[in-house]
């Protein structure tokens, strides 16, 4: 058990569940003091009662699963429903369809695979990268399961096991598919789809996007980089894998907890964090009703956090950040050694920020050195200026210049050009057969059919017309 002796997973659910009446102490105390029928609720002091109440209380509290509250989307313009349905499961991972309920022609868009981070929060973290994504594409995300839900009889979980995950979306999805990495899935998309290729798998992609990932850990080491590196591997088995407690469904299951990844990244900007709530506070007090409540939002889902399990955390670390297994050669995946040079047909888009804090600058780009046998043409980067880690995937940067970007990129690759499949395009035998049952359709509604003279009122001239 990690932290020595210490049952510290133990001491946190503990301390948490003291202080519990404090916290609907605190509530209570809130909504009295904003009770309209309270005198002191339009007083200095009572709203500062009710604003350290609600401070105290947030900053106490255990996160829930956000949702991704995304009911509509534009569509060419017309506001259309959006049904999330779970089209594959499996233990550690549900892969949900955005449907979008469109009347009339049925859509071809793009497929796009988006891949969500499994480093501490929810897929809901990408709620923005969606948002965006739907309203031009057909659009799947990884829904990673928290492991302390998991229970132990479902079995393990690693490194390998995500790989395969992946490879069994792709095949599940059906050929002719976009993956989209977001920061540390780039890694193991990057294996699958390497080792797809190698295999001639005709499920493999159409094309991939590396967002923000560390590829080369190498490269403008970060914080996170260097922690990695100096402690090695044992540390982290020694000091932050941990048991489940009961008497949650993954008891005794070793995990790396949730809180403790989130306390890691709050401590790299901990000033920021405390200005922010310290903001918060005197938004409250002045009812600066809008500002608080993107605060709310925001922390509502930084503050949502997940487990993960041991197995798979201990041998990203040591992938990764310890012995730069990928960029080295040196990544084996069940026995076969992972190729990037095996990667020729699947198109590559790597996409960085300018100030990212937690992959720094040329991790993701290092892909294309690793890929050099996918043509040029389809191959490019982009660095985002002015943005950071989060900035990469989310915000009015992402949606104004990173977005649209990533859209052109996977037209451009798409294997499917609107009416069949390109020339040359490697498809699955069920993709094959579709394709043959549209050129035999429209070959029929081509061939010569009865016509009749009819008379042309405006011209005079005769005009030919299908009989029905």
């Amino acid at each position: 058990m990690g932290m020595g002796t210490v049952p510290f997973y133990h001491l946190y659910e503990m301390n948490h569940a003291l202080l519990g009446p404090f916290r609907a102490a605190a509530d209570a105390t809130r909504m009295m003091f904003q009770n309209p029928f309270n005198p002191l609720s339009m007083t200095p002091y009572g709203r500062n009662i009710a604003a350290a109440c609600e401070v105290f209380e947030r900053t106490t509290r255990r996160y829930g699963k956000p949702s991704f509250d995304l009911p509509t989307t534009t569509v060419s313009g017309v506001r259309v429903p959006v049904r999330e349905q779970v089209i594959w499961e499996r233990p550690f991972c549900k892969l949900v369809h955005f449907e979008r309920e469109i009347a009339g022609t049925p859509r071809r868009d793009p497929k796009v695979l988006i891949v969500a981070p499994m480093s501490g929060h929810y897929a809901t973290l990408l709620r923005g990268t969606v948002e965006e994504m739907i309203q031009r594409h057909d659009v799947y995300i990884t829904d990673w399961v928290d492991a302390r839900l998991v229970p132990l009889s479902d079995g393990t979980f690693d490194l390998d096991d995500y790989i395969d995950y992946i490879i069994q979306m792709l095949h599940a999805l059906g050929g002719d598919t976009h993956i989209i990495a977001v920061c540390q899935p780039s890694v193991p998309v990057l294996a699958a789809v390497s080792i797809m290729e190698e295999n001639d798998d005709p499920y493999a992609p159409s094309s991939m996007i590396l967002m923000g990932g560390p590829i080369d850990t190498r490269i403008s080491p970060t914080a996170v980089n260097k922690v990695a590196e100096e402690r090695g591997l044992d540390w982290f088995r020694e000091n932050v894998i941990m048991k489940v407690p009961f008497p949650h469904p993954g008891f005794m299951r070793e995990v790396y907890p949730g809180f403790l990844q989130l306390s890691g990244f709050m401590s790299m900007n901990m000033d920021r964090h405390l200005i922010a709530h310290k903001d918060f506070y005197m938004h409250l007090i002045k009812g600066d009703g809008d500002s608080a409540e993107k605060h709310r939002d925001f922390y509502d889902e930084y503050l949502a956090v997940m487990d993960l399990t041991a197995d798979f955390y201990l041998q990203t670390v040591d992938t990764v950040f310890v012995r730069y297994a990928l960029p080295t050669g040196q990544m084996y995946h069940r026995g076969q050694r992972v190729k990037p040079e095996a990667i020729k047909n699947v198109a590559l888009l790597t996409v960085e920020g300018e100030l990212d804090d937690i992959t720094g600058p040329g991790q993701t780009q290092a892909a294309h050195k690793l890929c050099y046998n996918i043509p040029a043409d389809k191959q490019a980067d982009y660095v985002q200026p002015g943005v950071g880690h989060y900035g990469v995937f989310n915000g009015s940067r992402f949606r104004a210049e990173i977005a649209p970007r990533i859209a052109d990129f996977i037209l451009t690759h798409n294997k499917w050009d609107g009416k069949r499949y390109k020339p040359g395009t490697r498809m699955p035998a069920a993709a094959t057969e579709a394709q043959a049952a549209a050129d035999a359709a429209e070959a029929s509604a081509a061939a010569p059919i009865a016509t009749e003279n009819v008379v042309n009122i405006d011209s005079k001239t005769p005009k030919r017309r299908a009989k029905a």
